[in-house]
């Protein structure tokens, strides 16, 4: 295994160690040959400007609202289509296609072909019984983006908790209802603990790429109106390929890893917590 570790080790230092010298200069790609080391200036003209701080909320409330909502959506289908019923096969397929469109394709779907004002089939619902059509994206641009991801990503979360479902044992349900527990309690001292791990699983995953959301932004509201939906990775963009200061967002860049160290150590704490005390329960 020491070739395939090296190679990752390779894969992911090389670059973070390139971020973190880059942080460190004076480096604009319009006048390239005029380099030179700037220490923390790239940093503490990071910390001042609004819009990273706004940057900054606009990733919290993203990825905030994105998990809880794709990880109760998921369950609950992986809940309904853990039961036996009549095309189980062919609804469980058509509810997981959401996670195989690709990003940019979704954001196109939602901008163009449903939450469009004029000829969105959003504008047409309300339009037909006389309510005036909404411009999702100018009016609820962090809304729409978020409604857009959880969409995406709600199939995933469908997918790895049917599957933890799935190997629950039939006879531990069987045991609790002949002992008389109801639905919820079956729900709550049964079902649950058992998907701890798989909800933790979920959680990881889906921060990590709810953090570096891009793609959705990009296609569809370009990080406005204003700064309301600019995200962390938005925020570097801007900065690299419309002020070409490589430096300056390489230090949001660093910024950016830190969150994510510090967002995943505070969700592995949380869960780590939780399921501890559910094991005690």
């Amino acid at each position: 295994m020491l070739p395939s570790v090296l190679f990752l080790l390779v894969w992911m230092i090389v670059p973070l160690v390139m971020t973190l010298y880059y942080s460190f200069q004076n480096y604009n790609l319009m006048m390239p040959m005029d380099r030179s080391f700037a220490g923390i200036m790239n940093y503490s003209l990071m910390f001042t400007d609004p819009t990273f701080w706004d940057s900054l909320i606009n990733t919290l409330v993203l990825v905030f609202s994105c998990l809880i909502l794709t990880l109760v959506l998921g369950l609950a289908f992986a809940l309904l289509y853990n039961r036996v019923f009549p095309l189980r096969g062919v609804a469980r397929t058509l509810a997981v296609a959401p996670f195989f469109v690709m990003p940019v394709v979704a954001g196109l779907i939602w901008k163009n072909m449903l939450m469009h004002p004029v000829y969105g089939l959003f504008s047409w619902m309300l339009r037909s019984v006389g309510l005036e059509p909404i411009d999702w994206f100018g009016n609820y641009p962090m809304i729409s983006v978020i409604i857009m991801i959880t969409w995406i990503w709600t199939p995933f979360a469908l997918l790895v908790l049917l599957t933890g479902l799935q190997s629950l044992p039939e006879d531990q349900l069987e045991a609790v209802r002949l002992d008389g527990a109801n639905r919820w309690q079956e729900f709550r001292h049964i079902v649950l603990p058992h998907l701890g791990q798989v909800i933790y699983v979920v959680l990881m995953l889906e921060s990590i790429f709810f953090l570096t959301s891009f793609a959705e932004i990009y296609t569809t509201t370009s990080g406005g109106p204003g700064t309301a939906t600019t995200n962390l990775p938005y925020y570097i963009y801007l900065n690299a390929f419309f002020q070409y200061d490589i430096g300056f967002s390489s230090a949001s860049a660093i910024a950016a890893v830190i969150l994510a160290n510090i967002f995943a150590i505070f969700l592995i704490r949380f869960v780590a917590g939780n399921l501890k005390a559910g094991a005690r329960s």
